[in-house]
């Protein structure tokens, strides 16, 4: 059986992999003490086969994280059983609202064995072909499931979990977001302003009001069904209608 401390291990087949995949990769580690980062990248792995069972017996103690400069995101773990080698999986863009997700099918990961490069030719013929599938749903979801702003209006719109999208129509408007806590999905331009600090995130959207509007930018904010807004909530951006919508969750 392996032993728990397989960071080096870990880290040293990460690279290898990283370097043999198709086009441009980078390896980096998180070890226990990040756990904070261990929980939201858990949470985000896009499975619901065996990389999810191995969670539900093991929760995730360190990994090795692959990124691609599109934003793509591939985690691999320990497998906690007799065999060598270790499991891969795809990991669920943070960007991206909840809604995107809904009918996507996940891109459930797989087991690899002890040889990296072996590994990087199953990786590159199997998962990575679903996952950039269901990306491109994924993402190609999440358009339609924001309201499109306007070169004179930022449309921001709450999501289930609490965190804030929109759509910027212009590079104007997405640097003012940036610059007061937004992160910007590289590939389908989505802004989103996390909800896990209410106090950080109400006093964002106070100041972004004003910043906007020196550019003579208006701004509006929609709820989901059944989303109510905090009430430090800036008065400068008025709620708009909304049409009937199902809260979705992203399943693994």
């Amino acid at each position: 059986m392996h032993d728990h401390d397989t960071s080096e291990r870990l880290a040293s087949y990460a690279d290898v992999l990283a370097g043999e995949l198709p086009g441009t990769w980078a390896s980096s580690c998180l070890e226990s003490d990040a756990k904070d980062d261990l929980a939201e990248l858990a949470d985000r792995i896009w499975d619901l086969d065996l990389v999810a069972a191995c969670l539900a017996e093991h929760p995730l103690q360190q990994a090795a994280l692959l990124s691609r400069p599109d934003g793509a995101q591939l985690v691999l773990l320990d497998r906690y059983d007799e065999r060598d080698g270790f499991l891969i999986a795809a990991v669920a863009p943070a960007a991206l609202p909840d809604e995107a997700f809904r009918a996507v099918r996940e891109p459930n990961g797989t087991a690899l064995a002890d040889d990296p490069f072996l590994s990087a030719e199953q990786v590159a013929g199997d998962l990575l072909t679903r996952y950039d599938a269901a990306l491109a749903l994924a993402r190609h979801n999440a358009l339609g499931a924001i309201q499109p702003s306007q070169p004179d209006q930022v449309v921001l719109t709450w999501q289930t979990d609490g965190s804030i999208t929109t759509a910027p129509a212009d590079d104007r408007a997405g640097a003012v977001l940036t610059s007061h806590g937004f992160v910007r999905d590289p590939q389908s331009g989505i802004h989103r302003l996390r909800g896990d600090d209410t106090q950080a995130q109400a006093r964002a959207l106070r100041e972004i009001g004003p910043s906007l509007d020196a550019l003579g930018i208006g701004t509006a904010l929609q709820h989901p069904a059944g989303r109510t807004a905090p009430t430090a909530a800036p008065a400068s951006v008025p709620p708009v209608p909304a049409g009937p919508r199902t809260p979705a969750t992203r399943s693994r």
